[in-house]
């Protein structure tokens, strides 16, 4: 089967529907890849989250994706568009590195760490449910989202790939 496949830059989040469908985000770091599944429906959002709240930004228009608190909402909207029911999503996400090591790094800089705790918040607050992540480290990764399956594929330099 020829596949279909769409990347979420920085602060997107992509969407799709059917087995023919994979969603890509490449160089995850302190951001996170979250993906939201219906199974049922055959229907997946793929979130490149980057920063953990958007009181961070500096007004104007931030991509859909770009602060947990407003992707979230974002992707389960999306996901509804589609046919998705909010009621069946399921969420897996990977990231959340510290990727620059500091001495004394206090958990206010840590974006990573503060990236994860911001996504949890927000599926939570959404009633999503999280079934499977992996997050943290001091790694970089890759993440393929295969709608058919709901599999999310971790890849990560030197520590090779798994399935969530």
């Amino acid at each position: 089967m020829s596949r279909h496949t769409q990347v979420a830059g920085l602060g997107e989040l992509v969407s799709g529907v059917g087995p023919d469908q994979v969603l890509v985000c490449y160089g995850l770091g302190s951001c996170i890849g979250l993906a939201l599944h219906d199974p049922v429906a055959q229907v997946g959002v793929l979130a490149h989250v980057v920063l953990p709240d958007s009181s961070l930004g500096r007004g104007g228009k931030a991509p859909p994706a770009k602060y947990a608190d407003i992707a979230v909402p974002a992707a389960v909207a999306e996901a509804a568009r589609l046919g998705g029911q909010p009621s069946r999503l399921v969420a897996r996400m990977a990231g959340g590195a510290r990727m620059f090591p500091v001495a004394g790094l206090n958990g206010t800089l840590d974006i990573g760490a503060r990236n994860i705790e911001a996504v949890r918040a927000a599926l939570a607050a959404a009633g999503i449910r999280l079934i499977a992540e992996d997050t943290g480290g001091s790694y970089g990764r890759t993440v393929q989202f295969f709608i058919d399956t709901g599999h999310l594929v971790v890849s990560t330099v030197g520590r090779g790939e798994h399935v969530l």
